[in-house]
């Protein structure tokens, strides 16, 4: 579904008849003809973001939806979704935004999220303003907790030295034992 996306964004011809190909394509075309209809220009497709030292991630849209600076999402799924459900879709678009205004000097206003079923339903979940700002928040917290497990398990171990490996001693099995059996 992704790839079919990513060429009608980029206008590049794409197809895939396997079966897989079958069922993505109609889905694609279901985000293509609601989610797509708003934007008004498309900025990068498939855009590879990072926030400097940080993290890294690739967004599927950045584009101007309904006059805004904004970054999309499409999804895959096979039953609808409840907003409860998606919160790693938040945080991710609030990663993303965060990463492209810190490079590009932009203003992301806006996150969407684009859901599509097999059975064609068509799902869009936005998030602006104060709740975009929230789930940045939300974002660098966990982001936070992230690094601090990671520098409690470089606490937890004790690099070996040269000395470890080489005892002195000259045991059988030592490599450099000179017995010979």
């Amino acid at each position: 579904m992704h790839k079919f996306l990513e060429s009608y964004v980029t206008g590049v011809g794409y197809d895939d008849l396997t079966e897989l190909g079958c069922q993505a394509r109609p889905m694609a075309k279901k985000i293509m003809e609601i989610g797509l209809a708003p934007v008004e220009e498309y900025y990068g497709s498939e855009v590879t973001l990072h926030y400097p030292g940080l993290y890294a991630g690739q967004t599927d849209l950045i584009c101007n939806h309904n006059g805004m600076e904004t970054v999309v999402d499409f999804k895959q799924a096979n039953r609808p979704k409840k907003k409860e459900w998606i919160e790693d879709y938040y945080l991710q678009i609030a990663a993303y935004a965060m990463a492209h205004d810190y490079v590009y000097g932009s203003e992301i206003k806006q996150g969407v999220i684009m859901v599509c079923t097999p059975d064609l339903y068509y799902q869009e979940f936005k998030v602006e303003g104060p709740e975009l700002r929230r789930w940045k928040h939300e974002f660098l917290k966990r982001l936070d907790m992230f690094h601090e497990l990671q520098h409690d398990e470089k606490e937890k171990t004790t690099p070996m030295k040269a000395e470890d490996f080489n005892d002195g001693s000259n045991e059988v099995g030592d490599p450099r034992s000179t017995d010979q059996e």
